[in-house]
């Protein structure tokens, strides 16, 4: 006998639930915002929003299917099966938290306020998206893979650089051309979903000619930031674009991190000598439209 579908609701916790757990009481709590000028019946509001639209697609889930809920910081202890389908409640960047743990699943994103660019669906939707899950955009996602075999995934962007945001020293290589020494604030590569956020930031920063990939686009596009020229360091090899040619980085500092998506805990370091690879990723994110 089949299993039933298992829906999985995947959420982070509110803001006021962390004021409370860092704080102790409302009373602290409050205190504490008005200390920075905010109030507290705002925190209060996106909580109770956040609140409905859980019990919202919670409550649309077929008695007859299972189910399972977990929250951002369980993500990394979390087996995910292949026949879940994930609703994620909240943000844009949760989409993104969740996407490396997949592998084809469905995600529906439904947000509990105004519609973001990942999560765009009333829970009101959530009955029906949950029971006709086919129509999908692939979303592509950037891939890290260090030659010890540590590997990353992310679906806006991976940076790499030093730990202590201090010079960042390495070769970088593209498609297996000669290496270029450089010292820099780090190196991004990011996806076409990234293109929205910290690549089309430095894009647009320095008027670049590049053109930014589609979500769905199997090519990411690479800057490194603020890449210094001295006598042994080189800035003719700053930006480009990856589809089928890889860009590879040669540590020349004692450790770099790379993280993908914001996620500095989530880190790959690499020591001296190590070389990190980058490429599209061969699995994408299934995005319920």
């Amino acid at each position: 006998m089949s299993l039933a579908p298992r829906v999985v609701l995947v959420h982070r916790r509110t803001e006021l639930a962390e004021l409370l757990a860092r704080h102790g009481t409302r009373g602290q709590a409050e205190f504490f915002l008005r200390t920075r000028g905010r109030d507290l019946a705002e925190v209060t509001e996106a909580d109770a929003a956040v609140r409905a639209a859980l019990a919202a697609a919670s409550a649309a889930i077929p008695l007859d299917w299972r189910r399972g809920e977990v929250e951002r910081a369980d993500l990394d202890r979390f087996l995910f099966t292949p026949e879940d389908v994930v609703v994620v409640v909240g943000q844009d960047g949760l989409i993104a938290n969740v996407a490396k743990y997949l592998d084809g699943q469905p995600v529906i994103g439904v947000t509990p306020g105004a519609p973001g660019v990942l999560v765009k669906h009333p829970p009101a939707a959530v009955a029906d998206l949950i029971r006709s899950t086919q129509d999908v955009e692939h979303r592509t996602m950037a891939e890290l893979t260090a030659d010890d075999g540590q590997r990353l995934l992310a679906l806006n962007e991976i940076y790499l650089g030093h730990a202590g945001h201090q010079t960042a020293r390495y070769r970088l290589g593209v498609g297996g051309g000669p290496a270029e020494r450089q010292a820099s604030s780090g190196i991004l590569v990011g996806t076409g979903t990234g293109a929205t956020g910290w690549c089309g930031s430095v894009w647009r920063e320095r008027g670049s000619g590049l053109r930014l990939p589609a979500p769905g686009e199997a090519r990411l596009v690479w800057f490194v930031r603020e890449a210094w020229p001295s006598p042994t360091t080189g800035t003719t090899c700053t930006e480009g674009d990856l589809t089928s040619t890889p860009l590879t980085v040669e540590v020349e500092s004692d450790r770099l991190v790379a993280f993908g998506d914001g996620l500095e805990a989530d880190k790959v370091a690499l020591t001296r000598g190590q070389t990190a690879t980058f490429v599209p990723a061969a699995k994408t994110v299934h995005l319920v439209r």
